[in-house]
C-alpha cells in the first residue's frame, strides 16, 4: 500500500527563532501590526510504501528521529493518509 505523510517540524518554544523574528519585523514594517508571534518551520511530504498504516508510522517516526528533525532544537508532528490511486 502507498501512504502519504505530512510532517511539520518546528523549533521548540524555548529556542530563539531568528527567521521568525525577522518575518515579524517585516510584517510590522508593512503595517501588519496584529501579528504577535511568528515561528518558521518545515513542512515535508513523503510518499511511503508500507504493508499497513502502522508500518508507515514506524517508517515516518524513524525518518523524523534520525534525519528530518533535530530533536535538541525541534519537535515534529505528522499525519498519514492512504495515497490516492491514480
Amino acid at each position: 500500500m502507498k501512504f502519504r505523510a505530512e510532517i511539520d517540524v518546528m523549533p521548540l518554544k524555548e529556542i530563539l527563532d531568528p527567521q521568525g523574528k525577522a518575518v515579524k519585523l517585516g510584517l510590522d514594517n508593512l503595517g501588519v501590526k496584529e501579528v504577535h508571534d511568528v515561528r518558521i518551520g518545515k513542512h515535508i511530504q513523503l510518499e511511503i510504501e508500507a504493508t499497513d498504516k502502522a508500518q508507515a508510522e514506524e517508517k515516518v517516526e524513524l525518518a523524523c528521529k534520525k534525519l528530518l528533525a533535530n530533536l535538541i532544537m525541534e519537535f515534529y508532528e505528522y499525519k498519514i493518509f492512504e495515497a490516492e490511486v491514480a
